[in-house]
């Protein structure tokens, strides 16, 4: 059964949302079905506040009741002593937006029988049938463990050095050690973690005999000192950072056995040096996908293992870019190639060499692939017959055409195994999510959520906006009634690649509502450059960032035809590309905006990583005019600023590694050159991420009493 915990004693919403990593905890997730639909794996803390995660099993036994029971404890395991966490570590989770503790990820033999996972640096497994978890023996801290598939060993990585040992603890040794400190085997480089969404450095063979094994050397890669000036005792921690134009790390791959005999996979490294995606199952050979500098073109490769050497299964060109998703590539049973293609105006899934959908659905990621089909996720697309603004649905495709697995309007994702799907769904008028476990389409179990109850109700309208049908959220404050007046507006988009922020569901617009309740008309604009629509949306911006800025007025405009805005007085608030967002539009457009807050804006796109910026912008050496134009500062000060000066309040975590705090600095130099008043908020060891309680609640808090006194709404 579904449960839901309430806060003990009542809470402000910041609080809450800080205390429970925005209604996170408690929430099941990462779920692994066994083959033969016995065992849905998953993790989840104890309750909605406890950031401890432990391992858990869902036993769906024929003939009896689903049950649900604990297989790895950290409590128990660690016998009460607080987690430890390695830099590599907690670089890793920073990649991965990881705040929360305990047991955050595992990973399965091929029989769901065997879970390794590292906690507190340290190695263990879980026998999930038994239900009992050991550590195993190994040098600390350890990093991303993974069983064989047979279950006879478990590979993992410490001090950049790949090692397996025994499932039993036995026989633990090095199979690939670096040559020097610049050196990893078996990590993912800083731009797969970060951009690529490849986070791991190492493949099982599915014999269990060998591994695929990347080498990361980044000595070419430049060196950034990332200072603490709260403790001016401390060295800077220094960092390798591929910014736009310099070199990358150099990665190389190995056929690695068990004995640590290699051979060396090759390709054509110089051409393209990005190693994307790397799947390896018993349906055909090693497969890599490898893509060039300018993501222009890519090369699905099959390898073999025994020479290393390659053979182009297939090739892509697209003369804006390629974009990564996930599950793909990868091999159906019989050896059919499967990925996910941009092809006649829409984002397709192919099985060979035929295309199984069409410009009705714009396909995200695939989830699971079948005997006669395969699992996607996928929104709607150009050719829909409804706008679904905000939905993301769960589909089986195969030869005989499309079905949709999800029922009614919501986000919904999935996993299967052994004829068995959980189904995990969030709707827009309900907070959080369920997840419901069907066996041949039949609901045989939910998965139970201990995450609190929101203090407030999201009043979510979704809508479409404008003569380009922007998504748009729209929120008011609970109780408005038509003849309350105009509202002030505030606009809180991300707005950016990768960003999709109108969603069909409810928890995403919790903050949107508290920002709302304070008074204000809320919108959430999705234009062009996100992703869920079509390819041409989101490559709309190459060369050209404005877009994304435009469609945001654009969308303000059209709203006011039909909710109560007050257009003399709008806001704009984002976070990371919102945060350049909102900088943006106060510089460019102050005729629309009167007053901004950005965090951790992107200033100056030179400063950003290479993978990233370069799809978008090409190189500054080869384009330093579109660098210029679309970032907020240059050499020469503010990039093409508008009069009047408008309010804005800068916010930026001094230990961020992904958008180092020189942006906000930069732009503050520029502004104060300028003579343009602003206001400048550090946060002390605080990155990318605002994981700490008090911070991320006094954040809201101060965010709202800036807009109100920028807009006069402070004011009898």
């Amino acid at each position: 059964m579904t449960s839901t915990q309430l806060p003990s004693h009542p809470l402000s919403f910041p609080r809450q949302y800080a205390r429970t990593q925005r209604f996170t905890l408690g929430v099941p997730r990462t779920f692994t079905v066994s083959p033969d639909g016995e065992r849905v794996v998953f993790v989840r803390s104890s309750s909605g506040t406890d950031r401890s995660h432990g391992l858990w099993v869902l036993d769906l036994a024929r003939g009896e009741e689903p049950r649900e029971r604990l297989a790895a404890d950290p409590e128990t395991l660690l016998a009460g002593a607080a987690e430890e966490l390695s830099a590599e570590e907690q670089a890793r989770r920073e990649r991965s937006r990881e705040g929360s503790g305990g047991i955050v990820a595992y990973a399965v033999d091929a029989a769901v029988e065997l879970a390794a996972f590292a906690l507190s640096g340290r190695l263990f497994a879980a026998e999930l049938r038994a239900g009992t978890a050991r550590e195993l023996p190994a040098p600390g801290p350890v990093i991303d463990p993974r069983p064989s598939p047979d279950g006879r060993h478990v590979a993992y990585v410490v001090g950049g050095a790949l090692r397996v040992t025994g499932a039993d603890g036995e026989g633990d040794r090095a199979l690939a050690e670096p040559e020097d400190a610049h050196t990893t085997y078996g990590l993912a480089e800083f731009v797969a973690a970060e951009e690529m969404g490849r986070s791991r450095g190492f493949w099982w063979s599915p014999d269990s005999d060998r591994l695929l094994v990347a080498r990361a050397h980044d000595r070419p890669v430049r060196r950034w000192w990332i200072a603490d000036p709260a403790h001016p005792e401390r060295e800077p921690q220094v960092v390798p950072y591929p910014a736009a134009g310099t070199p990358n790390a150099e990665v190389r791959l190995y056929v690695v056995d068990l004995a640590g005999e290699r051979t060396e996979v090759e390709w054509d490294r110089e051409r393209y040096p990005y190693l994307a995606r790397v799947h390896w199952s018993a349906d055909g050979a090693p497969l890599l996908l490898v893509q060039a500098r300018d993501q222009r073109t890519q090369l699905h490769l099959a390898v073999d293992p025994a020479t290393g050497a390659t053979r182009t299964v297939h090739a892509d060109e697209d003369p804006v870019w390629l974009e990564l998703l996930p599950g793909v590539p990868a091999w159906a049973p019989g050896g059919r190639l499967v990925r996910i293609a941009d092809e006649g105006g829409a984002r397709v899934l192919a099985v060979g060499d035929r295309a199984l959908t069409g410009a009705a659905l714009q396909l995200r990621a695939v989830l699971d692939i079948g005997e006669d089909d395969v699992l996607v996720s996928a929104s709607a697309g150009e050719e829909r017959a409804e706008p679904e603004t905000g939905e993301i649905h769960v589909y089986r495709v195969g030869e005989r055409g499309v079905e949709r697995v999800s029922e009614g309007v919501g986000v919904h994702s999935a996993a299967r195994g052994g004829g068995v799907t959980v189904l995990v769904s969030a709707r827009p008028d309900a907070p959080g999510s369920v997840a419901r476990v069907l066996r041949d389409g039949e609901q045989v179990a939910v998965v139970a959520s201990y995450a609190e109850a929101p203090v407030l109700s999201a009043g979510v309208r979704l809508v479409e906006g404008g003569a380009r049908r922007i998504p748009c959220a729209v929120l008011l404050p609970s109780g408005y009634a038509e003849g309350d007046g105009p509202l002030p507006v505030l606009m809180d988009p991300y707005g950016g690649p990768h960003g999709q922020r109108v969603v069909a569901a409810h928890n995403p617009h919790l903050t949107s509502q508290w920002f709302a309740d304070q008074g204000f008309a809320v919108i959430v604009a999705d234009g062009r450059g996100t992703p869920g629509r079509s390819p041409e949306w989101e490559k709309a911006i190459k060369n050209d960032l404005t877009p994304t800025l435009d469609d945001q007025v654009e969308a303000l405009h059209a709203l006011a035809k039909d909710f109560p805005l007050d257009l003399d007085r709008v806001a704009i608030r984002g976070w990371s590309y919102g945060g350049y967002l909102a900088a943006l539009g106060v510089l460019r457009r102050p005729d629309v905006f009167h007053a901004a807050v950005a965090g951790a804006p992107v200033t100056d796109f030179r400063l950003y990583d290479t993978h990233y910026t370069e799809r978008y912008l090409g190189t500054p050496q080869e384009s330093p005019e579109v660098y210029a134009a679309n970032s907020l500062v240059t050499d020469d000060g503010l990039s093409a600023p508008e009069n009047p000066a408008r309010p804005l309040m800068i916010i930026h975590g001094l230990a961020d590694d992904n958008v180092v705090v020189a942006h906000t600095l930069r732009l503050s130099s520029a502004l104060l050159a300028a003579g343009r008043p602003h206001e400048v908020l550090p946060l002390t060891g605080v990155t990318h991420m605002t994981p700490q309680e008090q911070v991320a609640e006094n954040l809201l808090l101060l965010q709202v009493d800036f807009l109100k006194r920028a807009l006069g709404m402070d004011r009898p």
